[in-house]
């Protein structure tokens, strides 16, 4: 049972048309219970997002670019119109210099089912930071067109680990030379085909490994959990919300 009050018949502007942007679209038409009113991609007549364009607009749900994003929440905060940024690779620091001027939630991943893997993530990183004979490591992979790496989502569960294991302090991406130092955390991407998502959080000790993964069937996790996201935050106050904010308050506090 989900405890939220949701809003029905929302006119939503989505930003950025690339593959998550097309699966938005095709489950809102779907579903009939809201309308796409504005679509935005520099590839199309549209362009670039200008703050008269979200007149009309309820809530914008934003799939757009890294580079894209910065000048896009200027925008939502000119306007008012509340925003699901689900873009990655950003720098998430500028949010402080909308804070309490726009209705805010954004995550590298939107999907329910990540929300819950991250709070096994957080539980699992507090047991570990007992047991120092376990060192830690994060795996992912998507397909060969996704432009940043490591994933939004990697970062965040690597997050979790630093914020729960004392002595773990740094995260390393890419290809590092040499040893890993032992206060670091790994993170080691694969992009390959089509895949379009999975995480493994690594725990490995002298006498075992223990793992723990998340793996997407679809991209439609990701769609449906921000059109779920969408329809919370237009009841919300200004502010910038995170996925926890979220996944809180639609599980009734229970996570």
């Amino acid at each position: 049972m989900l405890y939220y009050a949701i809003a029905l018949d929302m006119k939503i502007a989505l930003i950025g048309y690339g593959r998550m942007g097309k699966i938005v679209e095709k489950l809102i038409e779907d579903s009939g219970e809201h309308e796409i009113v504005l679509i935005v991609d520099p590839l199309l007549p549209t362009g670039m997002l200008e703050a008269g364009m979200l007149t009309e607009a309820d809530v914008a749900i934003d799939f757009s670019s890294a580079s894209a994003v910065l000048d896009n929440l200027e925008i939502y905060a000119e306007t008012g119109c509340p925003a699901v940024i689900g873009t990655t690779g950003w720098d998430e620091s500028v949010l402080s210099q909308i804070e309490g001027k726009a209705k805010i939630i954004y995550s590298g991943n939107f999907s329910i089912g990540v929300a819950i893997y991250l709070q096994i993530v957080s539980n699992a990183a507090r047991l570990i930071d007992v047991f120092d004979q376990y060192d830690v490591a994060v795996v992912e992979s998507h397909h060969t067109g996704k432009a940043d790496h490591p994933s939004g989502t990697a970062l965040m569960i690597a997050s979790r680990l630093i914020d729960a294991i004392d002595r773990k302090k740094r995260i390393v991406t890419g290809c590092p030379d040499g040893r890993i130092a032992e206060d670091v955390i790994e993170i080691s991407s694969v992009r390959v085909g089509s895949e379009p998502g999975t995480h493994t959080l690594i725990m490995d000790g002298g006498a075992d490994t223990i793992e723990i993964t998340h793996k997407a069937r679809s991209r439609e996790g990701f769609a449906s959990g921000a059109i779920m996201a969408a329809e919370w935050i237009v009841n919300r106050n200004n502010g910038i919300y995170t996925l926890d904010d979220f996944i809180k308050d639609i599980s009734g506090g229970r996570i």
